[in-house]
């Protein structure tokens, strides 16, 4: 019997995109299963549906099926054809494992190298070193590819070989019978460890690991004005590659530490110094601390409390821009003072002649 055209199979037009493939095998694959259709000729759809599919899902084949057709796909299968699998089980699993209650909607596992996950840690800093950066020394322990096999466990290249169990995949398949009927599983080769590779003899150096785990100080540059909560990356320092893959990196957050005066906000810093009322009031010279060291400010007479002076290039050095401080004044009253001190507020009250500032503010509730 002559095959039908894969893109009849699946309803459609040569050319169609890979998402149009997929949603095409997702909606013909669940029409037909042989476990939901009774129809006599169901199972043999089924395989045809999925036979399409797994040529038209890869591109490779794809294209070598675009352009010679079904010739072009004479020993894709094995002998005999199809090999009688069912597509990609992950899209099997997402259309049917929540009908029959399974949960399982495990991929295909890549063979190929991967990088390692990424680590994060934490680095606390106080005020200060964030506002100019510093040099810090870490001590961590990492898992480094094998500097003799690079990766691989073997002790040279003519010692791996394909597994013979899963035939290089990583993954066996395996029929289980249910009273829903027979489904096919994929699980990792035990044989390989879904490495897809047997090695022949070992690398001496990791004993066929392909890592060698170390306890290795690092010297972590902290940039001048960094924030809380930012992060430095440092690469190749996280969790090892799988089947000689690179290691994935290593991010550090940095926390910084409060001031006991300054009070960072942006790359401006803000400060608030006491000055007494006969200070404000009369004006003054302070020399005001900043991180950079002590600047002169001038306190023009009758200063308020809350009024803020702006001290320019004063702030944080950041990458694109220089900060400025903030002196926001805050004007004390004594609590206490001495008979003399005493004397010198009641003439002066005196001397005022006039109305407080309290009763000009009751007045202004009669108008």
């Amino acid at each position: 019997m002559e095959k039908r055209d894969y893109y009849e199979v699946l309803g459609l037009q040569k050319g169609a995109s890979e998402a149009e493939i997929k949603k095409a095998y997702r909606q013909m694959a669940k029409k037909y299963h042989p476990d939901v259709n009774k129809a006599p000729d169901a199972e043999e759809k089924f395989k045809e549906i999925n036979e399409a599919y797994e040529v038209l899902s890869d591109p490779q084949k794809k294209a070598k099926y675009d352009q010679f057709g079904h010739a072009g796909m004479d020993g894709a299968f094995g002998q005999g054809g199809f090999s009688g699998g069912f597509g990609d089980f992950g899209d099997i699993n997402d259309i049917f494992g929540s009908f029959f209650g399974g949960g399982s909607t495990s991929r295909r596992t890549s063979t190929g190298p991967r990088k390692g996950n990424d680590r994060f840690m934490q680095m606390r800093i106080d005020f200060m070193e964030a506002i100019f950066g510093k040099t810090e020394e870490i001590t961590i322990e990492v898992d480094e590819q094998c500097s003799e096999c690079l990766g691989s466990g073997a002790k040279s290249k003519s010692d791996i070989q394909s597994c013979s169990r899963c035939n290089g995949s990583g993954q066996v398949q395996t029929q289980n019978r249910t009273p829903f009927g027979v489904f096919m599983s994929t699980s990792v080769c035990p044989e390989c460890n879904g490495s897809g590779k047997k090695i022949l003899h070992k690398c001496p150096k990791c004993n066929g690991r392909g890592y060698e785990h170390k306890r290795v100080k690092l010297e972590i540059k902290i940039p001048a004005g960094i924030q809380s909560g930012q992060q430095i990356r440092v690469a190749g320092k996280g969790e090892r590659g799988i089947n000689g893959g690179s290691n994935g990196d290593l991010y550090i957050e940095v926390l910084v530490g409060s001031h006991p005066s300054f009070v960072r906000d942006g790359n401006d810093i803000r400060i608030s110094i006491p000055l007494s009322a006969v200070d404000a009031t009369l004006g003054c010279k302070v020399d005001v601390p900043t991180v950079y060291g002590d600047v002169e400010l001038n306190i023009p007479a009758g200063t308020q409390h809350g009024t803020q002076f702006r001290l320019r290039g004063k702030g944080v050095k950041g990458p694109r821009s220089l900060g400025d401080q903030y002196v926001e004044v805050r004007i004390e009253i004594p609590s206490k003072l001495s008979k003399e001190e005493y004397k010198l507020y009641e003439k002066l009250k005196e001397a005022q002649g006039h109305e407080s500032a309290f009763e000009r503010f009751k007045k202004s509730f009669k108008n």
